[in-house]
């Protein structure tokens, strides 16, 4: 296997990586975690959480009253924050490997794929930075938006690193193009409506004390309308790509993959609806709407 292969087969891996990531971050708002650990980059002020109640620091107390969820030791919600954290230190460690890679592989002979790996660590150091501030605002709705968006980045760069990389010839399609970059606007609307819902959906709860999920849904003001109607925009903007290029045969497949990703997201988005919140449906549904961006994303390169 030469070296550029390996190299690409790298930066895919690193890319599901950042998927890995994001889902995780899923199940720590799904299982309501997001302050198990109260402080950063410690945990209860310990590099290795507490297993149990009896492993606090005397001054505990202080990190409990920090959280905005529980105000016990919950060793499930701790580990579960722990793991999350764990993943997005190994992906930067992933990422600085990837680097350090194409600084030796490229420095001479492709400077921009160096220059895009440089900003690619400089963007995950600012997203844990932008970890400990969320911490630190107990999940401030504004921080949570924009660290969902840089994690959004992040998982964008290593795709343009691959289509630069390879030897595809870019296909001549100048509308399809525009139109593509017009849904993503649309995407990144519709997730940051998203977080809004999300947020308000962690408030309702608290308030019920995490009980009676028939009523979460129906105690959303008008921003949870905005957002499920935005979805037919998103329904209109796939199939217009799809029908738009329907001719180019070595585009049907990036087309039946994007519409299959906006009926599934579309489909969770209802599940939570009308089936009470269910917890897994949640991360289900920030996977599924990162995996539509990027793709549409990822169709956008091809094109020129």
């Amino acid at each position: 296997m030469d070296s550029n292969k390996k190299y690409l087969q790298y930066t895919w891996f690193v890319t599901i990586m950042v998927f890995l990531v994001i889902l995780a971050g899923g199940v720590v708002r799904m299982t309501q975690s997001g302050m198990g650990c109260p402080d950063w980059p410690t945990c209860f002020g310990r590099w290795i959480p507490p297993t149990s109640a009896d492993q606090l620091p005397p001054d505990f107390e202080k990190y409990l009253k920090a959280q905005d969820i529980d105000h016990t030791f919950n060793v499930y919600h701790t580990w579960i924050e722990y793991i999350n954290r764990l993943l997005g230190a190994l992906l930067g460690v992933f990422i600085f490997i990837h680097f350090i890679w194409s600084f030796r592989k490229f420095r001479r002979s492709n400077l921009p794929v160096v220059l895009l790996s440089l900003f690619l660590l400089v963007a995950v150091g600012f997203q844990g930075w932008l970890g400990k501030k969320v911490v630190d605002h107990n999940l401030a709705v504004v921080k949570v938006t924009i660290h969902m968006l840089v994690a959004l980045l992040i998982a964008a760069v290593p795709l343009i690193i691959i289509y630069k990389l390879q030897a595809e010839r870019k296909i001549e399609a100048k509308f399809l193009k525009y139109l593509s970059y017009s849904l993503i606007v649309i995407l990144l609307i519709q997730i940051i409506l998203g977080t809004q819902v999300r947020e308000q959906i962690d408030e309702i709860s608290k308030s019920l004390k995490y009980q009676q999920r028939e009523l979460w849904i129906s105690r959303l003001d008008s921003i949870f309308i905005i957002h499920r109607s935005f979805s037919w925009l998103v329904a209109i903007g796939g199939i217009a790509l799809w029908f738009k290029s329907r001719g180019i045969k070595s585009l049907q497949a990036n087309t039946f993959f994007i519409l299959g990703c906006i009926v599934a997201t579309i489909v969770a988005g209802l599940v939570m609806a009308f089936y009470n919140v269910p917890a897994i449906a949640q991360p289900l549904h920030l996977l599924l709407a990162c995996i539509l961006v990027l793709s549409v994303f990822s169709f956008s390169l091809r094109l020129k």
